[in-house]
């Protein structure tokens, strides 16, 4: 199967990242590669474009579709928590923008055996790096029932996350939960059946919860944004897009606290802790997709795009 997938948002994040064309850009998400084509096409011979992604599919389909630009685009296979590490391999230290798309690419939704969608039959796996040895099926058949509650309560957001859980722990008792379709018949059998006529996939955020456990996606991203908004050049972008409201959350808060730091009570008449703005946030409300691009494309109804400038 081809790697596939349309990028969201791609005009608004190549606008917001006003690319300077003798400047070095990063997307840490890379994918197959289209805000990072759209990104090479503004850059000039001495400009630099490092993309990263974990996943080997989009490694191998993103190296192909910016081949044209040669020497001045860089791939590199690693998760973008070691962003600093990796560059500093290759000769950087400071970049002028970085992009970030957090969303889960068609083709991996869309390739079966990778096991992230419920709504096609496959072993259960989710892994976006798959050197990676645990998979979903190691966190459905081994967490225990406060576990499973906890990670489909916080990450999946499901108001049934007991049930769920309840439900998983007493189903693998009887044989392994191996299969998207296995782990589908356990959670329908959670919901009341009220509740699944009337709202979307009943597995919906109980994938979306292992996924995000199992990848460590929101650990990654908080644990993340300071050393690349630290690694930005003075007027350099970060724009970032998320697609749930806990991703969003995480990126609203961190661009708030770099632009305003300071840890004094309120009543203070001066600044005393001695922490210093790094930038300033660009986009007060995030960027959303337009009438258009939700038609065209259904995956991008939940994006949003956020913007920091380094000062």
């Amino acid at each position: 199967m081809a790697f596939q997938h349309i990028s969201v948002l791609l005009q608004e994040t190549v606008d917001a990242l006003a690319v300077k064309p003798d400047g070095i850009y990063v997307d840490a998400t890379l994918g197959g590669g289209g805000h990072a084509f759209e990104v090479c096409r503004h850059l000039s011979d001495k400009g630099r474009f490092i993309g990263i992604d974990q996943d080997a599919a989009a490694i191998e389909a993103a190296s192909v579709r910016l081949s044209s630009f040669g020497d001045r685009v860089t791939v590199i296979r690693s998760n973008y928590c070691d962003i600093g590490t990796r560059l500093r391999a290759v000769g950087i230290e400071k970049v002028d923008g970085i992009v970030l798309d957090l969303g889960v690419s068609s083709y991996q939704l869309d390739a079966a055996e990778r096991g992230f969608s419920y709504r096609l039959d496959a072993p259960l796996d989710m892994r976006m790096d798959q050197r990676q040895g645990q998979t979903a099926k190691d966190i459905v058949n081994s967490y225990s029932e406060a576990d499973l509650y906890r990670i489909i309560r916080d990450y999946g957001e499901d108001r049934f996350a007991k049930n769920i859980a309840k439900h998983i722990v007493m189903e693998r008792e009887k044989a392994q939960i191996e299969t998207t379709e296995q782990l589908n018949e356990v959670i329908r059998h959670a919901i009341p059946m009220k509740i699944r006529k009337a709202g979307g996939h009943p597995s919906k955020r109980t994938f979306q919860a292992i996924r995000i456990e199992l990848n460590r996606e929101l650990e990654v991203l908080a644990g993340t944004l300071d050393e690349m908004i630290g690694m930005l050049n003075p007027g350099g972008r970060i724009c970032i897009i998320t697609f749930h409201s806990l991703e969003d959350r995480i990126v609203k808060s961190a661009f708030r606290k770099q632009e305003n730091p300071c840890t004094c009570p309120s009543h203070f008449p001066v600044c005393v802790c001695g922490n210093v703005s790094k930038g300033k946030v660009i986009t007060r409300k995030p960027i959303l997709p337009g009438k258009e691009e939700l038609e065209h494309n259904s995956r991008s109804k939940s994006a949003k795009l956020r913007v920091f400038e380094r000062c």
